[in-house]
């Protein structure tokens, strides 16, 4: 198995991560266990905040917790000064409850509920990223119940499909999220969104998919995405401040996995969004991300516990652990590969 980050085999032939022993990790805290690599996490939250720092742009690194939400995470990407991209009541009650700064929170999801945006008003949250009319008209309504005025992102379908499984690919037009721009819908939330009276247009919000291991895809959501902010200031003088363009970036499960560096992704981006709106004149906007998997996924390992076994000759042999698809649904999901060891004979033959 590839060991990431601080993994290593100690000498009592059994994996460690963080230094400590997995074995007594085990038998401290049972399993299924979640162990996560937090040096691994701060390194990759660094890689993006020091890729961006070197564009010289104005940008937000905002962490996706539905990746991974515990109070303790809220409390590192704090630390490491990322916002905060939530998707449910139960994401930010965890980011409240860490003490997160409220107005970095993103509140994202393409079906809000009444109670969820309540919430987020009460909570005084930076941003709210609108996915559809029913949302906008809902969300002006409360935030005008409350006496309020709340920034929002619109999301937008770019018609970009990434080279990724069917089922987290986002961008392409036949999906659930966000307004398209190819059937004029974003264009037409762009003129709604400026006649709410409790909304502040700052920009638009596009994502392509998730484990994408090449930049092309990202080069032309921004291609696409500046030809919408150009044709939007010049025929409706509206000029976005923000461009959030989401997350996505692939990471290594298996060997056949080959991501490339973090700053090779934003150096796409970043310079994909300079030579397109520096040649439309445009103030160059402040530029948004959210990686979420690209900043946990490979600091994470499960610690199972090996119960039965059984053999079919010529067929396979099937070993049982005490964990299923509630912790790990991904394979059954998309057919997903993971690489696994045995965590106290990690020098044993395969």
């Amino acid at each position: 198995m590839y060991l990431h980050g601080t993994s290593k085999i100690n000498p009592q032939g059994h994996l460690e991560i963080g230094g400590c022993d997995t074995a007594d990790l085990a038998k401290q805290f049972g399993t299924p266990l979640y162990i996560v690599d937090e040096a691994l996490v701060r390194q990759r939250a660094r890689e993006y905040v020091e890729s961006f720092r070197a564009s010289g742009l104005k940008f937000q690194v905002a962490y996706a917790s539905k990746a991974f939400s515990v109070m303790a995470m809220c409390a590192i990407a704090e630390q490491e000064d990322l916002s905060l991209d939530v998707v449910s009541d139960g994401e930010l009650y965890t980011a409240i409850k860490a003490g997160f700064p409220a107005g970095r929170i993103h509140f994202h999801g393409n079906n809000k509920t009444p109670e969820e945006i309540n919430m987020a008003l009460d909570a005084n949250i930076g941003c709210f990223v609108v996915d559809n009319f029913i949302e906008l008209a809902l969300l002006n309504a409360l935030a005008g119940d409350k006496g309020k005025k709340v920034n929002v992102l619109l999301r937008i379908t770019p018609g970009v499909e990434a080279h990724t499984h069917d089922y987290i690919s986002t961008g392409q037009t036949d999906s659930k999220f966000g307004f398209d721009l190819g059937n004029g819908s974003a264009y037409r939330a762009i003129e709604e969104t400026a006649s709410l009276a409790n909304l502040e247009l700052l920009g638009v919000h596009s994502h392509i998919g998730s484990q994408i291991f090449e930049v092309e895809g990202f080069q032309m959501a921004v291609d696409k995405v500046a030809g919408f902010a150009v044709k939007v200031r010049d025929e409706l003088k509206i000029t976005f401040r923000v461009i959030n363009l989401g997350g996505g970036i692939g990471i290594r499960y298996t060997e056949v996995d080959t991501p490339l560096p973090i700053s090779q992704y934003v150096k796409a981006i970043t310079d994909s969004i300079k030579s397109n709106f520096s040649a439309a004149s445009y103030p160059l906007p402040e530029i948004w991300v959210e990686p979420g998997r690209s900043m946990v996924g490979d600091a994470g390992t499960t610690l199972y516990t090996i119960g039965t076994s059984k053999e079919i000759p010529g067929v396979r042999k099937y070993i049982a652990v005490d964990g299923g698809m509630t912790d790990n649904p991904r394979p059954a999901l998309y057919e997903s590969k993971y690489e696994a060891m045995l965590a106290n004979r990690a020098n044993d033959p395969v």
